[in-house]
């Protein structure tokens, strides 16, 4: 059998093409603006075939973590450990903090052997929502906002990721949940395959999770939305009743660091914590 060159290169915007080509055809809904998305926040790496795309994967450093994303090897090429050595290639691009995916089936006992330990379950669901009126307490984010938003979704993930909220800002919009003049809760939603993606979602509880969630499908009328939700919040019948049905689900990951003990509701709309 003749064994083709593989060449690892840096993910430069000159592959983006190639790379949604490669998701799409494995099954991934994503767009080249999601793509372009992923790729402005992250590093990482490329695999090339006669200068096909036929792998890629994607680390966000977030202060004192990581995420990798988007790890994906061409059908045609698997069983040649072109998985494992994207991985690497990820964990370096990590430069040592703690990593976190999300993982589906087929990768898991890959990430095992990889030093990743599973840390909770995620459930995708996705759909078009029937009209809700939109509660009374929530309101679209103001422009001094922000930095309250970014303190918030630093105490539910664990770590800053300012760099993503301030970029949303530009492609998503967001809604808070004020209390005593402060925000004490919020939700985005930002362009992402079919239509929309709800998330994060910050909360003190679950109702008020579930009033700003209601607030984000007011504002899009029949616009084909997903959310993913951790599943241990228990959402997701409440989800379905409201047209987001439960179509798949991927687990939770992390290597190295302590796993966030955040006492607050948090659903994350999560492609491997932020992009899918």
């Amino acid at each position: 059998m003749h064994m083709t060159q593989l060449d690892i290169v840096p993910f430069g915007t000159e592959h983006l093409e190639g790379a949604l080509a490669l998701s799409r055809q494995a099954g991934w809904p994503h767009r080249l603006e999601d793509w372009e998305t992923a790729l402005a926040m992250s590093t990482g790496v490329v695999v090339l075939e006669n200068e096909k795309v036929v792998g890629t994967t994607l680390t966000t450093v977030f202060g004192g973590c990581a995420t990798i994303n988007m790890v994906i090897v061409a059908e045609a090429i698997r069983g040649r450990g072109l998985g494992r050595r994207l991985m690497e290639a990820g964990l370096d691009g990590a430069h040592g903090v703690p990593c976190r995916l999300v993982a589906t089936q087929e990768g898991l006992p890959l990430y095992e052997k990889m030093g990743f330990r599973q840390v909770g379950d995620i459930l995708q669901c996705q759909g078009i929502c029937a009209a809700v009126e939109a509660p009374i307490d929530v309101e679209w984010m103001q422009s001094g906002d922000l930095p309250q938003i970014a303190a918030l979704d630093r105490a539910a993930f664990g770590d800053d990721r300012s760099k993503l909220i301030f970029y949303m800002k530009d492609v998503g919009r967001f809604a808070v949940i004020r209390r005593d003049g402060h925000v004490a809760g919020f939700s985005a939603t930002r362009p992402f395959g079919r239509g929309e993606v709800i998330g994060p979602v910050v909360a003190e509880n679950a109702d008020d999770a579930k009033k700003l969630i209601l607030f984000q499908i007011a504002a899009r009328g029949d616009r084909f939305l997903r959310i993913d939700t951790p599943k241990d919040l228990g959402l997701s019948q409440w989800l379905a009743e409201r047209g987001l049905i439960h179509v798949g689900g991927a687990t939770a990951m992390q290597r190295g660091g302590q796993v966030n003990p955040s006492p607050r509701v948090k659903t994350f709309a999560l492609a491997n914590q932020a992009f899918g």
